[in-house]
């Protein structure tokens, strides 16, 4: 990671922390390793993003239905799933600077490394000619053309050491490609060992009674167990959806990166039950749909791109995943997956029970086939955070910090400021608020000059401030302050209502998708 980079990245977390976004868990005992709490603030933006998909997924298709399944599950669920014998990560350590990695992120991590080189030579092309025609430029050139030869030579080794499960072919890989530990540069490395990345605990009164089972590592069981449930109560037919937001917990071997990879996290599922054979047609369509979701946010349309799965899991036949330009750079944002049919079918096979569809107008029993799309809600508000993030000089030589999040998304839509604490101003601006409260979120505050209290609202994401002043008590008007323009407009008292939900509302932003 650029020193840039790093540093905007330090910056995020001391602010998320500063404004109540997010803090360290337990943090009067010194914290637990990867587990965040979040604060007043980081509460707010992390429910309206919620809001958001959700309105998405269950009020913009008449097919797709929510649910809140239970967290904890019958332990045969993951062993139907896969998960007691497949939920592992590779795991390698490094001797001299006794830090843990997975071994197939420092592969592909390599593989980052050449692809970064094959855009480095086609840039310079780019440069050089003006009529620039850049798949011929990668046919041709020498360079380019070896650096995609060992693309895949790696991923072909590396796809066929994780299917078979042999971890010393993984770390003969890394031995021949002498990949180093990115903190020591030591390439003295331990053998590649399997990890279970489940937490199991005990349900029962009495020890010798208790049975075992797991905190969920992922929601989308929850989803497949209730098939027939949601199915034949709500009356479903094929193609429809079930979409659900929950935690899932997961053991993993390198939590970091702040709240990107944590043990306790929170996902939004939506799982689309299919007609066999026609599971790729709404593979392409899901993956037209969730990308325009995130672009209709503002954030950037540069900022994401597709990335596509050369190593499948084991129950998909498609895989994508929605990346974003994180502080540290492209990362998984979200996941698009072809599941086959192998969820119902294992639990069809474990539970014995008949988990089929009857398709009436073929008069036949099918298990359907389901495509995934999978976001994490904790990796969605740190997108949404940091690239909101901006460290502002104003045109008068001062500068500013402000959070330029999407209007219908920031914790607090509007601040009312009384101007002084005198004169009946805080008492004019009680009863704005009172008007307003109801409508769209509010934050009072008259502590500290104006111009104080503006940048502290600019902190922390609040799209709109209006001020009362004495003005207000002669003509019942106010002045709103814009955050990202920081313009300022005289508007009547009785506009206020209309004016800011409509700016504020989150159907603004899904009537552009």
């Amino acid at each position: 990671m650029a020193n840039q980079e790093e540093n905007l990245f330090k910056n995020v977390i001391a602010h998320a922390k500063e404004y109540g976004f997010v803090f360290q868990s337990s943090e009067i005992y010194d914290g637990l390793s990867a587990v965040y709490d979040y604060g007043q603030n980081g509460a707010e933006l992390k429910n309206n993003i919620k809001e958001y998909w959700w309105k998405f997924m269950t009020m913009l298709h008449e097919n797709i239905v929510g649910i809140d399944a239970a967290i904890f599950m019958h332990p045969t669920t993951w062993k139907a799933s896969g998960h007691v014998d497949a939920f592992n990560d590779p795991m390698i350590d490094n001797k001299d600077s006794k830090k843990r990695y997975r071994a197939d992120q420092l592969i592909e991590g390599y593989i980052e490394k050449l692809e970064e080189k094959i855009e480095k030579e086609v840039e310079k092309a780019a440069k050089r000619f003006e009529n620039f025609d850049r798949s011929m430029f990668v046919s041709t050139n020498a360079r380019v053309v070896e650096y995609q030869k060992k693309i895949d030579e790696v991923n072909d080794k590396l796809k066929e050491a994780m299917g078979s499960g042999n971890m010393e072919a993984m770390k003969q890989l890394i031995i021949d490609l002498e990949i180093a530990d990115p903190v020591s540069g030591s390439r003295n490395w331990t053998d590649v060992r399997q990890f279970n990345l489940m937490f199991s605990t005990e349900m029962g009164s009495v020890a010798d009674d208790a049975n075992k089972i797991y905190l969920r590592p992922e929601t989308a069981q929850g989803i497949f167990v209730n098939f027939l449930n949601v199915q034949k109560t709500g009356r479903m037919k094929i193609p429809f959806g079930i979409a659900q937001i929950g935690k899932a917990f997961r053991n993993e071997i390198v939590a970091r990166q702040f709240i990107f990879r944590m043990r306790e996290f929170e996902q939004m599922e939506m799982q689309f039950f299919v007609k066999p054979g026609e599971e790729m047609k709404w593979y392409e369509h899901w993956k037209e749909k969730r990308i325009k979701w995130h672009k209709a946010l503002g954030l950037g349309e540069e900022n994401y791109r597709f990335h596509d799965h050369l190593n499948l899991a084991h129950y998909a036949n498609a895989a994508c995943d929605i990346q974003f330009d994180f502080p540290m750079g492209f990362r998984e944002l979200e996941g698009i997956h072809s599941r086959t049919d192998f969820d119902l079918k294992s639990h069809e096979k474990y539970s014995g029970k008949k988990l089929q569809y009857f398709d009436p107008e073929t008069n036949q029993n099918y298990i359907p086939y389901v495509v995934e799309t999978s976001i994490g809600l904790d990796r969605m508000f740190l997108a949404v955070l940091s690239s909101s993030y901006k460290e502002e000089k104003l045109a008068d030589g001062s500068e500013r910090v402000v959070l330029r999040i999407p209007a219908p998304l920031a914790p607090n839509k509007v601040a009312i400021l009384p101007l002084t604490k005198k004169d009946g101003l805080p008492e004019k601006a009680q009863e704005i608020m009172n008007s307003l409260k109801f409508h769209v979120r509010c934050f009072y505050e008259e502590k500290d000059a104006i111009g104080k209290r503006y940048r502290r609202q600019d902190a922390v994401g609040t799209p709109y401030c209006v001020t009362v002043d004495h003005q207000t008590l002669q003509d019942n008007t106010v002045t709103i302050r814009h955050r990202d323009s920081m313009e300022q407009e005289r508007v009547p008292v009785d506009s206020l209502k209309a004016t800011l939900t409509a700016a504020c509302s989150v159907n603004n932003i899904l009537e552009r998708i």
